[in-house]
């Protein structure tokens, strides 16, 4: 896949600009998915993080943003895409590492590191299971090639003793997820994300830790919008969500201290 030319891309504002993020203009974009992602993470400063599939690199460098001084890494597939990520850095002068590899077959030296915090958004369609799209990039980062339980599998890999895996998907791959955590990761908490008060979530993020020994937990969900319909344009989200969204803030659905 070649590279992208500037005329193809767009400079987009994230944490009320704390990030600006260049993207393509057709293909795969980043929306707030990967914002709460990042805001999920209980990282601290000196700590070691691990973006398998970072894209452009909106989660891991949300992150970078508010927890400065972190020793981060991306893995992404996709040369373009991995490229658009070294440029972001740049462009918000944070120190990412990026690693153009398959996730299935990383570096020798990636192969040997562990880290604090792996963190993940993999694509949320099982093969044949959305619409097939016209852009290469979007229909790789959507769609399913590797399997759910490969991601999970290199992350529990590159987890240190009492390392934090954190995860977004659709709601309907929970089970999946959890399955892949058996043997692998424990102490699993689940944030559901939904739209509105009494409407089913469509997201979950899943928070497992290396050597984890607590039950699973499943926490109160998150509502991303006031109100309990559309009623006008505009944005509508709850404080806690514009909180994170806009101001870099963390995001507290998950339980403190878990063993």
């Amino acid at each position: 896949m070649s590279l992208f030319f500037d005329n193809e891309l767009t400079l987009n504002d994230f944490l009320g600009g704390r990030v600006r993020l260049w993207q393509p203009k057709t293909g795969y974009r980043a929306g707030v998915d990967p914002v709460l992602l990042a805001a999920s993470v209980p990282a601290l400063k000196g700590q070691s993080v691990l973006e398998l599939g970072c894209g452009a690199g909106a989660a891991i460098l949300c992150l970078l943003a508010r927890v400065p001084q972190l020793q981060a890494t991306g893995v992404e597939l996709q040369p373009a895409y991995a490229e658009l990520a070294r440029r972001n850095a740049t462009q918000n002068a944070m120190d990412l590492s990026v690693v153009e590899a398959d996730l299935s077959a990383l570096p020798r030296d990636l192969k040997q590191a562990q880290f604090d915090h792996v963190i993940a958004n993999p694509p949320y369609y099982r093969p044949g299971a959305h619409s097939p799209s016209t852009d290469p990039g979007r229909q790789i980062a959507l769609g399913e090639n590797t399997p759910l339980t490969e991601w999970i599998d290199v992350a529990a890999r590159r987890l240190a003793p009492r390392g934090y895996l954190h995860m977004i998907q659709k709601a309907d791959r929970l089970p999946d997820m959890l399955a892949a955590c058996s043997g692998r990761l424990g102490s699993a908490e689940v944030l559901p994300l939904s739209a509105r008060v009494g409407r089913p979530a469509e997201l979950v993020i899943l928070r497992a830790r290396k050597g984890g020994r607590a039950s699973f937990r499943l926490q109160s969900p998150l509502i991303m919008h006031q109100g309990d319909r559309h009623l006008k344009d505009g944005e509508s989200y709850t404080p806690e969500v514009s909180a994170v969204l806009r101001d870099g803030a963390a995001l507290a659905g998950f339980a403190s201290d878990r063993q």
